[in-house]
């Protein structure tokens, strides 16, 4: 495909971006850009977080790993259900009780300030590797499919694409983000959609035809209920979708900060409800998509590529499939790798000023708050750049993936942080909760090593995750005080009415 017709493509598509952007940052201030006034739809809300969740490593991760794991993942989809479910009914009512900003404002209510700043810290390095790795794998398929050409280089590539990015998000932030989300889900969803559309001619296949021969294929089998010791066990992948989404959408200031724009409980409730039910078609599109991919190689026989995730990004770009697929291709990855990215660089930039600068707390006026926030906001940019910079003068994608798979380690002590002040009335120790969160991470990276030695080939999935938590949640059982905590006895009341409800 011609890196021309690519270039011009992308930029009638961030013209599309600027031009929400320049509406909706229109007189815009801290409080439009923290949580758009409250005044967010929540349908459109819930359309653009599924772009925000399926980010660019989804794009093009969840095809590939079809023909290792079949449909297994769709066990983990169904837990995400429960898990948005739990998050609309136990931690969107304490959010929007007490008018959060930033969700981790609740840990320094409840234990103190280096509660409070130790979760918004995790999340900050969670989210600046989190946000880096996946403009990484998007930006490095920009780069070879256009910029090599041109002779420009990575960094350079890396810095255009920071840039765009801080440009539209920069007066309006999460009252932008709602609607060029909204935007960039449309196209990363009919990427898909035509995707499918244009194997299936390939195949000459009718729609029925397709459904089938994925049914009659060897990528089919969707239920694992046969070795407790595999990754694709029933009850590892769909219990660990539950507690996924509870940490990585309801315990994530990115996540939750489009919920609180939303005009009220009620309507961030439904938002989280439909999707989380739309979040169930559209993953197993993508799997039944990855299906398709397999069948269409082994019919022409091509060979699969050994790094999975270059299957659909090498059949759509080297000309296997029709142009438009290409093309559609491309804007689908900056989509889903953009609608994950802004709302990252616009969440990290609210944690920051809210958080660790205390920007509500400052002696500074209106304007003077406006521009430290907007300082951040560049500042955030910048690291993120360099990170990215950095991964790819590593030049080696099994490191940067350990990186990123330890980044995600960080979500297990918010999980045991949450529960312990939720379900629990004692207080702790806060000096020391800094301790356990570090610590917990650092026992389940040795019990993730040691377990296939240990428990004769038992391989660690997302369960990780939960025993995380447990770990942060046993430690700060160490580290409660005698007395009561200060958790007021009517939110106990509720939170304990509310887990039973979940219970029952």
């Amino acid at each position: 495909m011609s890196p021309t017709l690519i270039v011009i493509v992308l930029l009638v598509y961030f013209g599309a971006l600027f031009t929400i952007s320049y509406f909706t940052g229109n007189k815009a201030d801290n409080e439009s850009f923290f949580i758009g006034n409250h005044k967010s739809p929540w349908y459109l809300v819930a359309f653009g977080m599924i772009g925000t969740s399926i980010s660019g490593v989804t794009f093009i991760s969840v095809p590939g790993e079809v023909g290792f794991n079949q449909f297994a993942y769709m066990q983990m989809v169904i837990g995400f259900f429960f898990g948005y479910w739990i998050v609309a009914k136990v931690l969107l009512p304490i959010y929007y009780k007490y008018n959060l900003t930033s969700i981790y404002t609740y840990l320094e209510n409840r234990f103190g300030r280096t509660s409070y700043k130790t979760g918004s810290a995790f999340f900050l390095l969670s989210r600046v590797i989190g946000c880096s790795f996946r403009l990484f794998l998007m930006v490095s398929v920009l780069q070879l499919a256009v910029f090599d050409a041109w002779g420009i280089p990575f960094e350079l590539t890396v810095v255009a694409i920071m840039v765009l990015i801080l440009l539209y998000t920069f007066k309006g932030g999460i009252r932008t983000i709602v609607f060029t989300d909204t935007l960039q889900t449309l196209f990363m969803l009919s990427a898909l959609v035509i995707t499918i559309i244009a194997v299936k001619n390939s195949l000459g296949l009718s729609f029925g035809g397709v459904v089938s021969e994925i049914y009659h294929s060897d990528y089919s089998r969707l239920w694992f209920f046969d070795n407790p010791k595999e990754k694709t066990f029933f009850w590892k992948q769909f219990l660990s979708g539950i507690f996924i989404v509870i940490v990585m959408t309801g315990l994530d200031q990115d996540m939750m900060q489009k919920n609180l724009s939303c005009r009220n409980l009620k309507d961030a409730q439904k938002n989280m409800y439909w999707y989380g039910f739309s979040f169930i078609p559209v993953n197993l599109l993508f799997m039944a998509l990855g299906a398709m991919l397999y069948i269409f190689a082994g019919r022409n026989g091509i060979a699969i590529p050994e790094q999975t995730d270059n299957l659909y990004p090498m059949l759509a770009t080297q000309g296997y499939l029709p142009q438009v697929v290409a093309l559609f291709f491309v804007v689908g990855l900056v989509a889903a790798a953009y609608s994950s990215a802004d709302s990252a660089l616009t969440a990290l930039t609210t944690a920051f000023s809210i958080d660790i600068l205390e920007i509500e707390k400052r002696n500074l006026s209106p304007d003077g708050q406006t521009r430290l926030r907007k300082r951040v906001h560049i500042a955030i940019a910048a690291v993120v750049a360099v990170v990215i910079i950095i991964f790819n003068r590593l030049n080696d994608r099994s490191v940067i993936s350990a990186i990123y798979t330890i980044a995600g380690y960080t979500y297990g002590p918010l999980l045991g942080l949450y529960a312990f002040g939720l379900f629990t009335k004692k207080s702790v120790r806060d000096r020391w909760v800094w301790i356990v969160a570090v610590v917990s991470p650092c026992i389940c990276i040795v019990l993730n090593y040691l377990a296939p030695i240990l428990l004769n080939g038992y391989k660690m999935g997302y369960e990780l995750l939960i025993i995380n938590g447990a770990l942060t949640f046993s430690g700060l059982w160490i580290l409660q005080k005698k007395e009561q905590g200060t958790q007021p006895k009517e939110e106990s009341t509720r939170l304990s009415c509310a887990t039973n409800g979940i219970l029952k």
